[in-house]
């Protein structure tokens, strides 16, 4: 708690651009910008924002031998999702699990050609690393490049700003994962990222990353954006946040994740289990569970936030819940939520009640994403 704050290399540009630095994952971060959250949140969705995530961590998982597909069963023994299937070059949404089904982590993994680059989230980076180290010695060496820079570029106007730089971003799909250079310089690049549009990730070296990033703020539809409107745009786009969420008492199932666990890793697949607290989260696969993770709608224009109780009726009898994140989406023009509820009061349409500041606050249960994802499939 008493250690300074690390600074990304991106720092000084934050601060040139006169943006709001804030304390966050052990990091001094831009919350805003003189544009504002919500038209930061806008221009995002209309154009194209440019994000410092350069406080993540880089992972780079290769085998001790063989290549890509060794690695991909390796780590198979940490998560249930299937990496030996997938293709190289291509990357997939994960959950490192413990014993108790619980999520230890929410991460994005690309399978490449000699090994696995995986991106984990800023807090738990070290604990990450320390982890995937631990559990794969035998098999994997893993490689920290946690001294390198991460930069994300968001919005439908990206790819016309990226291939300036990459004109091999022009062909690529929604999650591919390619290694690549740029002025001779290795790169590892993504069509992929955290705010339901479309968009790319660069990881590139600490020392190259304020020039890439004037080169892209240079073009007149990109501006830089910060942690305020990178939260609402995944708010709107019905994206967890680690932390809030996800935790290790959260299964995928109970957290509505089953979408990411492909079919071979199930239950009767040919890769089932396997994985920490398998046994857990088959059952709950076949029983269901007595929570779940849903969107919902708050009544009026105040946002109800992480922590807020929910009710099945007005007087407060019977508490079914809470938001675990919640605030104003700029894109839907109204409040935004997500949180957890008994599995009785899941059903889309469920009314509810928010206990908001002395007063019940309607809330209805509602589809995710609020906002229809811009992905390039």
């Amino acid at each position: 708690m008493n250690e300074p704050l690390k600074h990304t290399p991106l720092y000084d540009l934050h601060v040139s651009l006169g943006a709001k630095m804030v304390p966050f994952a052990g990091y001094e971060m831009p919350v805003q910008y003189p544009m504002g959250v919500m038209e930061e949140h806008q221009h995002t969705r209309h154009k194209a924002g440019l994000f410092d995530v350069s406080h993540m961590g880089q992972l780079r998982i290769r085998p001790r031998s063989g290549g890509g597909a060794e690695a991909a069963a390796a780590f198979e023994t940490l998560v249930p999702m299937d990496f030996i299937a997938l293709p190289e070059g291509r990357q997939r949404y994960a959950l490192l699990t413990n014993e108790q089904g619980g999520i230890r982590d929410d991460l994005m993994v690309a399978r490449q050609a000699g090994d696995l680059f995986a991106v984990v989230n800023a807090a738990n980076k070290d604990s990450d690393a320390a982890y995937i180290e631990k559990q794969l010695a035998g098999d994997c060496q893993v490689t920290r490049q946690f001294d390198r820079a991460l930069l994300a570029l968001q919005g439908p106007k990206a790819v016309d700003v990226i291939v300036d730089l990459f004109p091999q971003a022009a062909a690529m799909r929604f999650m591919d994962c390619v290694d690549t250079t740029l002025d001779g310089v290795a790169v590892t690049l993504s069509r992929s990222g955290y705010t339901g549009e479309d968009g790319f990730e660069l990881g590139l070296p600490a020392d190259k990353a304020e020039a890439v990033a004037r080169k892209l703020l240079d073009h007149p539809d990109v501006a830089p954006i910060g942690l305020g409107a990178r939260d609402s745009l995944r708010l709107e786009a019905g994206l967890c946040l680690y932390g809030q969420d996800l935790d290790t008492t959260t299964t995928p199932v109970e957290a509505a994740l089953v979408w990411s666990i492909q079919k071979s890793r199930r239950p009767g697949g040919e890769r089932a289990g396997g994985y920490p607290g398998a046994e857990m989260i088959a059952q709950q696969l076949e029983t269901g569970v007595y929570r779940k993770r849903v969107g919902l709608i708050p009544e009026g224009r105040a946002p109800i936030r992480a922590g807020v109780e929910l009710f099945a009726d007005e007087a407060g009898t019977e508490k079914v819940g809470r938001v675990s994140s919640g605030g104003f989406g700029p894109t839907v023009g109204g409040p935004v939520a997500m949180g957890y509820v008994s599995k009785e009061k899941a059903a889309l349409d469920t009314p509810l009640f928010a206990s908001l500041r002395g007063r019940m606050v309607p809330v209805v249960v509602r589809r995710m994403p609020f906002v229809p994802a811009g992905f390039k499939r």
